[in-house]
């Protein structure tokens, strides 16, 4: 059976869902169908997440082999395979689980500014009708509770944000050229270059079409909650009209566009921000030195 040899590990919130989108679309790569598996994160482990949407994680995550293997029966001859997981980063056990089964695979991570990306993480649980409390301070001063509750890892805003630790436990058991860590601005400064080096870095051409003109699952509170879940909503009649006149490629993009005009993203406070990379600033010393990239700018 199939097992992956590379993986793209995290950081929630950090660009993950487009590296997915536009490595599927490699013919020399295949991807894995079911993004966020987190197999290696939860394996031969009973899921009793709790929390608003504990129902997604606990059912939609594959815990046995013989299950995780059978998303790969559909590799034919690509060079590369893979799958997403930002849990493999969060979870401490995920690592060990990794070398064990696929000790030669290659790691892909994405990082965010922490305070940015824990901002990022609670305006996608608002957008997603998770999140009760409707100022982020009070949200990130529920994490310690929700922790001890045993809700699940995206509320855990800022605890995510300590790259450091997460990362030193891959480094510690893979040979640093099999690790690759991108920043969140690369992705947005030039995706197809970083699309590129990551082509190089699975062995494959990089020499292909990239479209990067969608916004892959982007963050924010909706303008109108029934506008926004009408944009979502895959059985309707007027879609399926659509569907017969405009070919998936055109019709994806429009949709993908209004998703994301019809999202209202406030600023973090700079108040709170600061607050934040106070606690952040000494792991994010310790990054730097691990990954050997200057991150002064995530201070300024």
């Amino acid at each position: 059976m199939s097992m992956p040899n590379f993986l793209i590990i995290g950081a929630a919130k950090s660009g993950t869902t487009a590296l997915y989108q536009y490595l599927n679309r490699h013919p020399e790569i295949y991807m894995s169908p079911h993004k966020e598996p987190r197999f290696f994160a939860f394996e031969d482990r009973p899921l009793e997440f709790r929390g608003p949407n504990q129902r997604d994680i606990n059912d939609d995550t594959i815990t046995d082999l013989t299950t995780y293997q059978s998303l790969f029966e559909g590799v034919s001859n690509e060079v590369a395979i893979g799958e997403a997981s930002t849990a493999y980063l969060a979870v401490p056990e995920a690592a060990d689980r990794i070398h064990q089964h696929i000790p030669n695979a290659k790691l892909i991570a994405i990082l965010r500014q922490p305070a940015d990306r824990a901002y990022s993480s609670y305006l996608h649980l608002k957008r997603d009708n998770h999140e009760p409390y409707a100022d982020f301070g009070r949200a990130l001063q529920a994490e310690p509770k929700r922790r001890a509750q045993n809700w699940e890892f995206l509320w855990r805003y800022k605890e995510l944000g300590f790259y450091f630790q997460q990362l030193q436990r891959y480094y510690s058991k893979f040979d640093r050229d099999r690790i690759r860590v991108y920043l969140y601005e690369d992705l947005c400064s030039d995706a197809i270059g970083l699309v590129k080096n990551i082509c190089q870095f699975l062995g494959v051409s990089d020499a292909f079409t990239l479209d990067t003109s969608s916004k892959h699952n982007p963050s924010g509170i909706p303008k109108n909650r029934g506008v926004y879940n009408y944009l979502l909503k895959e059985n309707d009649p007027l879609k399926t009209i659509v569907k017969t006149f405009l070919p998936e490629s055109v019709r994806r993009p429009i949709v993908n566009s209004l998703i994301q005009r019809s999202l209202h993203k406030p600023q973090l406070s700079p108040q709170l921000r600061h607050q934040l990379m106070q606690e952040y600033r000494q792991d994010i010393f310790q990054l730097q030195e691990l990954i050997q990239r200057d991150l002064s700018h995530w201070l300024a």
